[in-house]
This record gives structure tokens, C-alpha cells and sequence, in this order.
């Protein structure tokens, strides 16, 4: 079932499996503003879904899984105006991406350049197709990597890879990839998405809850969201208690809260 907010962002659910496909094969799958935004709703509209257990994002077929941000988008804004909204934005949008409950494969169906990379590295598990190149141009167009290029990156893939890529202009072959850790997997050539949805079907069959709050733990160790994640496990601990169901039972009864008291079934 489809469920699109903007056609240039698809997404498709077929529970335990979404799929989300940045399609603007024309202009190298690369964003605009209002993808960006369409993104962000697409991440909100998955987050609220209990049926799904795995989410896969690709890129419609051609030269680039995604280009990054159109740079006919960007280049002609107000040096304030690109930090507060085209910066700001599209972390907000990648943040909800790396931060989905359910776990996402990234499918590198073309090359991965700049905030293409910036896209996949939101993902938990990466599969480039063979002939795929990954790299971080920015700095040959005197920019930065702007949508945590510097930042879950480094994280992600360590801070000498990414020096490497965004300081040094290096570009890497799938292969290549794969042995410094950029990806996990290489696919043939028309082969990833079907090996990503393989890999979706194995994680559906283990304990969601498990494995939301096991993703939010690895998140929460790596640096990603440590407030958030502390909280909401605080949190689901709290909701499960014998103390908050005898703090609503005092709410609702207009009475004093007994916390030595215990709760009726």
C-alpha cells in the first residue's frame, strides 16, 4: 500500500516492511526543500506504525541512490537562511531518520555522494550494489558536509574515513567500502533491494520490543540521542508501574495518592 506525501518521497507499506524511495531519478535522486519535509513526515508516518518491523530506503534506479541536496535548492540562499532552515531542516529530517524505533537498511542502489551519504548513514545496515561509489565532495564545491557529514559520520564510520573523504576528496568503490566499513554488504548489480528485504524478513521475526529498545541503546551508547533514549526507557519503566496505576486510581477517584497501597487489578 502506498501512502505518499509527496510523490518524490514513496512510501510503500507492505507490513512487516516499509519501503521508502527517494524517487528524482532526473536530478540524481537529490533533495529539495520540500523533500526534505516530505521526509521528515514520512519518518513520523512509520514511527506510528506497529505493524512494521523493518524499513528498507532506496533510491529510484539510475545514476545515484542520492545526490543529496539540490544544489539549485540551496546555493542561491541567504547565508542565515541556509543555516536556520536548510541546515537545520534537513538535520531535523535525518535525525528522525537515524532515530525510527524500527531498524532501516539502506539499499546504495547508485552512488552515494555528499548528503547521499549523509541519507545512508541514517541507516542501521547499509548494502551497496557493486558498481556503486560513496564519497564526500563537498569541500571541492567550498561547502561542508552539512547534514552530520561531520558529525553521525564520524561516528558511524570513525573520524580518519571520514577525513579521508571529506578532506581529501577520496572516493570508494563498493568493494572498497565494504572493507573499511562504510557498508555491510555488497549486492550485484539490481540485486540489493531483494536482499534487503531478506534481511527485513529475518529482523520481523524478532522481538519488537527487543529490538526497539536494543536499537535505542546502541543509539543511546554511540552519542545519538542520549536524552531521548534515557527518558524513554525511564519512561516505559514508569508506565509499567504499580506506582503509576495507583497514582491514576488517586486522579481519577479524587483522593490522595498511597504508594504503599496496592493497586487493584
Amino acid at each position: 500500500m502506498s501512502d505518499q506525501c509527496d510523490p518524490r518521497i514513496r512510501l510503500e507499506f507492505d507490513a512487516p516492511v516499509a519501503v521508502l524511495t527517494v524517487s528524482r531519478a532526473d536530478k540524481l535522486n537529490a533533495l529539495d526543500a520540500a523533500m526534505v519535509e516530505a521526509l521528515a513526515d514520512a519518518c513520523r508516518r512509520i514511527e506510528r506504525r506497529d505493524d512494521i518491523r523493518a524499513v528498507i530506503l532506496t533510491g529510484a534506479e539510475g545514476k545515484a541512490f542520492s545526490a543529496g541536496g539540490d544544489i539549485e535548492a540551496w546555493s542561491g540562499e541567504p547565508p542565515e537562511d541556509f543555516g536556520r532552515f536548510w541546515v537545520r531542516e534537513g538535520h531535523e529530517a535525518f535525525d528522525r531518520l537515524a532515530r525510527l524505533r524500527q531498524p532501516v537498511i539502506a539499499v546504495l542502489n547508485g552512488h552515494a555522494l555528499g548528503g547521499g551519504l549523509e541519507l545512508a548513514a541514517c541507516a542501521d545496515l547499509r548494502i551497496a550494489e557493486v558498481h556503486v561509489k560513496i564519497g564526500q565532495p563537498e569541500t571541492g564545491l567550498g561547502i561542508i558536509p552539512g547534514w552530520s557529514g561531520t558529525q553521525r559520520a564520524v561516528r558511524r564510520f570513525g573520524s580518519q574515513l571520514v577525513r579521508r573523504m571529506a578532506l581529501f576528496g577520496e572516493v570508494f568503490a563498493a568493494e572498497e567500502a565494504l572493507r573499511l566499513g562504510l557498508v555491510d554488504q555488497v549486492a550485484e548489480e539490481g540485486e540489493g533491494l531483494s536482499m534487503a528485504r531478506a534481511i527485513a524478513s529475518t529482523v520481523a521475526k524478532r522481538g519488537p520490543l527487543a529490538t526497539e529498545t536494543t536499537k535505542m541503546l546502541v543509539n543511546m551508547a554511540e552519542g545519538e540521542e542520549v536524552g531521548r533514549v534515557g527518558e524513554a526507557l525511564a519512561g516505559m519503566l514508569a508506565a509499567n508501574s504499580a506506582e503509576l496505576r495507583e497514582g491514576i486510581s488517586a486522579f481519577r477517584e479524587k483522593r490522595p495518592a498511597d504508594f504503599g497501597k496496592k493497586p487493584k487489578d
